[in-house]
């Protein structure tokens, strides 16, 4: 189990962050992190994964933990020896290289060969394109593609919590579908997710638990369905207020609301 214990990050020891957060990760959960831009929801993905200092992010206060291993300040490929796998914002694949070569990448630090075997076996069922387009340079594929070859390096690492970054940005409204039962079925399979995600009603559809951070502070925490149900969740994530529709037409106070990906 992930568990994160009144973490407090900053950056040049002046812009805080993230401020107490505490949240947990239960083993073989998909738990959901929703916020808007600025909300701390990188940031804590980056202190579990330990990429941290590499945007010049310091840890001042607080613990991670995986199981009985303390991550707070360890570095990325010893937290990625552990278990803990993150793919980032953005999808980050080598371009130039082939579909192939870029899941051979994600599979350096596992040095054993059945591993190996049973982690392609499985991204290539889980993402059959991947398979036909193996010789393909990376930076043709799609959008969608791209993201799917991006979960799929992770995944050749035998993650047993991974760790995804937005992973629907800039994606379709039907790949972003495709993606979240992926991830559904990733977690079936047995790996522990953690996503982080503007896209609530994508989110709250595979995750078992939920976190709402706002300005780096744990706003809301619950069961997803509950939170998905909620009047302060539909109306500031879900964009649905519970208001008749005249109601609706005459109020003028502004909402916040996620941003939403471009297709």
């Amino acid at each position: 189990m992930l568990s994160v214990d009144s973490l407090q990050v900053t950056y040049g020891g002046a812009v805080e962050a993230v401020r107490g957060v505490s949240m947990e990760v239960p083993d073989g959960a998909v738990v959901a992190v929703l916020g808007s831009n600025g909300a701390g929801k990188s940031t804590l993905l980056r202190t579990i994964s330990g990429t941290l200092r590499l945007h010049r992010g310091r840890v001042d206060a607080g613990t991670v933990r995986f199981g009985d291993l303390d991550l707070t300040r360890r570095d990325a490929g010893q937290i990625v020896r552990a278990g803990v796998v993150q793919v980032p914002e953005g999808r980050r694949i080598f371009g130039r290289l082939t579909v192939e070569e870029n899941l051979r990448a994600g599979g350096m630090g596992n040095r054993d060969r059945a591993a190996k075997a049973e982690a392609i076996t499985r991204v290539h069922d889980l993402f059959p394109v991947l398979r036909e387009r193996s010789g393909q340079r990376a930076g043709l594929l799609s959008g969608g593609e791209q993201q799917m070859l991006a979960i799929g390096r992770a995944l050749m690492a035998s993650p047993r919590l991974l760790l995804l970054d937005e992973p629907s940005l800039g994606l379709a409204p039907r790949v972003i579908g495709q993606i979240g039962e992926v991830i559904a079925e990733i977690n079936r399979q047995g790996t522990s997710v953690l996503l982080v995600e503007q896209n609530a009603t994508m989110a709250l559809g595979v995750a078992t638990h939920a976190y709402v951070l706002d300005v780096g502070r744990v706003s809301l925490s619950g069961d997803a369905r509950e939170l998905a149900q909620s009047d302060e969740v539909q109306r500031l994530y879900l964009g649905h207020t519970g208001a008749t529709p005249e109601q609706q037409r005459t109020e003028r106070a502004p909402r916040r609301t996620l941003s939403r990906w471009t297709a």
